[in-house]
């Protein structure tokens, strides 16, 4: 299903695009999901809408069967893309968890603002991306994903998002169907 509309309070919530995560293949070209996060950047900055820029800098504690990469980064790892175009206005969350959310004060901040609803964007579609709408739907937020400005280090597990996991917690769209409802109720 399509987006249907936005909340008059909507932030964009742009997920992990920082140099260390940015490097890593994906499943789809890293230019493109760039390229529409900026778009959205853009246009929400554009009308007044609270952006959210989010970076890893830690995992969950805890033993899991599959191997879980680094426990501490290389330098410059976690810097946010210049390409995000960082505002002063910008919130900026540091996480330790995949979810954005978790002990990071994101909520206090979107509820502060008076925002309803949230746009999700970012790496990787069924880690961070998906632990976080999760969480935004668990807290009351409507909930949008931006198909085209995600990717994950898997397909399948990008599909399976995708397909199977937005469509029961929100609604998902292009980036142009979200760009064009900012524009109409503008």
């Amino acid at each position: 299903m399509t987006v249907t509309t936005l909340d008059p309070k909507t932030a964009l919530i742009v997920v992990d695009l920082q140099k260390g995560v940015v490097s890593l293949p994906t499943a789809h070209p890293m230019d493109g999901v760039v390229k529409h996060v900026g778009a959205l950047t853009r246009a929400f900055r554009g009308h007044g809408l609270p952006v959210v820029l989010v970076n890893v800098a830690g995992g969950a504690p805890g033993r899991t069967e599959q191997a879980r990469g680094h426990r501490e980064f290389p330098a410059g790892w976690t810097d946010l893309i210049p390409e995000l175009d960082r505002q002063p206005q910008d919130h900026v969350v540091t996480k330790h968890t995949p979810g954005a959310f978790t002990n990071t004060g994101l909520e206090a901040h979107l509820r502060a603002l008076g925002v309803t609803q949230v746009v999700i964007v970012g790496v990787a579609t069924s880690n961070g991306v998906e632990v976080t709408a999760r969480q935004a739907y668990e807290l009351g937020f409507n909930v949008t994903l931006a198909t085209d400005a995600l990717t994950d280090l898997q397909a399948d597990a990008h599909a399976y998002s995708v397909t199977r996991v937005f469509p029961r917690i929100g609604e998902t769209g292009a980036t142009q169907d979200i760009i064009d409802l900012l524009e109409m109720s503008a």
